[in-house]
């Protein structure tokens, strides 16, 4: 039988990720004390025991937040002047969010979050308590907003300090279930690491970030959450392309929630600044409250809480791929201690499989391609053991090939799988099929049909990759692979595939059509696809109707996605 030629780049991208850590192993060294990391996890320090004493609430006058579980442990700046500046010794500044002069409008809240996360009853959006807060208008009982500093390497250089230019971090929320999370608002005006901005956002990017943000949670994919859009009339101005054409666009914030928003340019700043001692303050804070099985009494703690960095963030990595996501922006500064999707920017799903592709249109070296994350991966974790210097554990992932294992529907293990895959990757690659309906597709389509290369048009993924010369070997691989699944059935396959392949994820067409419209003050697309994307696995009638399953419109093939947000 033959076999196409060339070696698909995710099938290099299989090996990268399952030596992430043996790649840095060797070439720092590493003790071998570490050679057995225990399962990450997540969650705060907090009382695991933690009872539900907190009811759900449509009224501010008895919810709260917290700024002092940070301030009492982490340094504040001594100059309380919220002015541009190069700061120094602390890891926040006191800012104060700057209010819209024009009306605002709620555009869409996530209900999940309010309800589930922050322990308000979605009716609470409906009060002008709730409208003040996500818009920057005033703060509640118990916050000082915060803006944090921080560093990082941008496109491969160190470009010294950034920080929060145009965010406010209004506190920490404990909720019913002791869970600790962190409000940020973007877009809520200047602070001392604005630099050259203007501290705000545009609805253009607000949208996109709050519809990708929960639909990446819905997906299963690590990922800050979005609680609120609101947007302004007050005027922002960008030049979206960077092509020297500024444009009046609308300002707009977005409240978001994570368990932390410390990412890798956090340390880099400190070990860049000298601040060392501040330096193993700020890690033992981020050990204590966010990963409760590293031992604090440990000498060694430092490395093994690095490990754990490194190999969650191979597994959000995996996780990114095995959905054609790409981030757009992989800086140190945009990547999580915590191993979770931060700062969406110009980020976008594949669509056509294709290797090269790059969601943002001032990546000019095409650094940040989609095939490009795991070795960006890499660069970045260098740079945070270039903070550290520490060493960590030589076990190997196979969290990739596992998961393309099961978007395939096989069970069990056998040697010939990564060729099975990197061979369908590769058909995809020249073909240019459409990564997620392809494999949805192999969800719906009956064995029968594949075997009988009957392939119906409501199958149209499959189709374009059947235009491929080597289809039919691939499918004759396939089957017999699927026919060594003990105790399996064709239904029962279609059904486990379905639950881990998507059919609906926030296309960059989708987005700028929900855009479009809600620059009109037209919000129904946005609430449209919020609800569509919180059942991105489940057919879904209203978004068959909106064609959100279909090939993309024509005039989605020349849609470009900016950097300016």
């Amino acid at each position: 039988m033959s076999r196409p030629h060339g070696v698909p780049w995710l099938l290099t991208w299989v090996v990268l990720i399952c030596q992430t850590g043996c790649c840095l192993l060797d070439s720092i060294g590493a003790a071998e004390s570490f050679s057995h990391v225990r399962p990450f996890s997540n969650k705060s320090n907090l009382d695991q025991g933690y009872c539900e004493r907190k009811r759900k609430t449509n009224s501010f006058s008895t919810w709260s937040l917290s700024s002092e579980s940070l301030i009492a442990t982490l340094p504040v700046d001594t100059i309380p002047e919220n002015s541009i500046r190069k700061v120094r010794d602390c890891i926040f500044s006191v800012a104060y969010p700057t209010p819209f002069i024009s009306r605002v409008l709620l555009v869409a809240v996530s209900k999940d979050v309010l309800e589930g996360i922050l322990d308000l009853d979605v009716s609470v959006k409906e009060t002008d308590d709730f409208l003040q807060l996500v818009s920057g208008g005033k703060v509640v009982l118990g916050s000082i907003p915060l803006a944090h500093r921080y560093g990082g390497h941008q496109f491969g250089s160190w470009a010294g300090q950034l920080g929060d230019g145009r965010a406010h971090l209004l506190g920490v929320y404990t909720n019913r279930y002791g869970e600790r999370w962190e409000l940020q608002l973007k877009g809520s005006g200047k602070t001392p690491y604005s630099r050259n901005g203007d501290g705000r956002a545009v609805l253009r990017s607000s949208v996109r970030e709050f519809l990708c943000s929960e639909a990446m949670h819905y997906l299963g994919i690590p990922t800050s959450r979005a609680a609120s859009l609101v947007v302004s009339n007050d005027d922002v101005w960008r030049d979206q392309f960077y092509n020297g054409s500024v444009k009046k666009e609308r300002g707009a914030i977005v409240l978001r929630v994570a368990q932390s928003w410390f990412r890798i340019g956090s340390l880099e700043i400190l070990a860049h600044s000298g601040e060392l001692d501040l330096q193993r303050t700020l890690l033992d804070f981020v050990i204590q409250e966010h990963f409760p099985s590293v031992n604090m009494n440990d000498s060694n703690r430092y490395l093994d809480f690095f490990s754990r960095v490194v190999l969650e963030t191979a597994n959000l990595i995996a996780l990114w791929m095995s959905v054609g996501f790409a981030h757009g922006v992989c800086n140190t500064d945009n990547f999580s201690l915590l191993s979770i999707t931060i700062d969406y920017g110009p980020f976008g799903f594949m669509e056509s499989y294709d290797p090269n592709f790059v969601p943002n249109t001032s990546d000019d070296e095409r650094r940040y391609k989609i095939g490009n994350q795991a070795n960006v991966g890499m660069f970045n974790l260098n740079k945070l053991f270039q903070a550290l210097k520490p060493v960590l554990d030589r076990r190997q992932k196979k969290l990739f090939t596992e998961l393309f294992r099961a978007k395939l529907g096989l069970l069990g293990e056998n040697e010939d799988d990564n060729y099975l895959i990197a061979f369908l990757l590769k058909l995809m690659e020249d073909t240019k099929a459409d990564f997620t309906m392809a494999f949805r597709h192999l969800s719906e389509i009956t064995q029968d049909q594949l075997k009988e290369l009957r392939i119906p048009q409501e199958f149209w993924a499959l189709q374009d990759l059947a235009k491929h010369k080597f289809f039919s070997d691939w499918i004759t691989i396939y089957l017999l692979r699927l026919g060594r699944n003990m105790g399996d059935s064709d239904s029962t396959r279609r059904k486990r595939m379905t639950a881990v392949n998507p059919r609906y994820i926030l296309r960059n067409w989708m987005a700028e059509s929900a855009i479009q419209k809600a620059k009109m003050n037209d919000f129904s697309e946005v609430h449209l696809l919020q609800e569509v994307l919180q059942h991105p696995f489940q057919r879904q009638a209203a978004a068959e109707k909106a064609g959100y399953s279909l090939r993309p419109p024509s005039w989605a093939k020349d849609l470009k996605v900016s950097c300016s947000s």
